[in-house]
């Protein structure tokens, strides 16, 4: 059997995403692995507690006043020294530096509510809705250097009601992204351990 995959979630808020990762984990939705840590650059994060509440190590790094590349340099090094595979943005309201990139390539997973490559960037709720669409929904994609531009993993669609608001729409996505978080980390962990498993094959080999 080999060892669980670590997972390493960075958080701003809430951590209603995170919550939903750590449960599926514990539930083995998500098997074979393990939430290393959840990194929050704000102190008075609300998804730091919950972290704390099932038992999962937290770390506050603090962004005010610095760099971009010297604050994800910090959690870079933090994330490294936890040997961890597969990093999670649930909420984390930061564009990542060059080097954060370069540090885990094809290995950072964030999660958006709406369907891309349409209403990328922030409000993507008011933004189906002030484009009068019909459907509006949530995307889990890799992180690059593009504004929410990476290869798309997974998406659910839902339709948009006539008499949507942004909070009625945020919900109903919100519950979906509960859902679809988790089904996409575990497709990203089996290629990778797939991807690993063949490495080690041809190694031995």
């Amino acid at each position: 059997m080999t060892e669980p995959a670590r997972i390493g979630i960075l958080i701003s808020g809430r951590g209603s995403n995170m919550v939903a990762l750590a449960d599926a984990v514990r539930d083995g939705r998500i098997p074979n692995a393990e939430i290393s840590v959840v990194i929050s650059d704000q102190p008075d994060a609300r998804g730091l507690m919950k972290a704390r509440d099932r038992s999962i190590e937290t770390v506050v790094i603090e962004r005010s006043g610095r760099r971009r590349e010297e604050h994800d340099r910090e959690i870079v090094a933090a994330l490294r020294n936890r040997q961890v595979d597969l990093v999670c943005l649930a909420g984390y309201m930061r564009v990542l530096s060059g080097e954060f990139l370069k540090a885990f390539p094809r290995r950072i997973l964030n999660i958006l509510p709406s369907l891309l490559p349409s209403f990328p960037g922030l409000e993507a709720q008011k933004q189906a809705l002030d484009s009068r669409s019909r459907v509006s929904g949530c995307t889990v994609h890799f992180v690059d250097e593009t504004l929410d531009g990476g290869p798309i993993i997974a998406q659910r669609v839902l339709p948009v009601l006539d008499n949507d608001t942004v909070e009625s729409l945020s919900v109903r996505i919100l519950a979906e992204e509960h859902q679809l978080y988790p089904e996409a980390v575990r497709i990203v962990l089996e290629q990778i351990e797939c991807l690993t498993g063949n490495q080690e094959g041809l190694v031995q080999s």
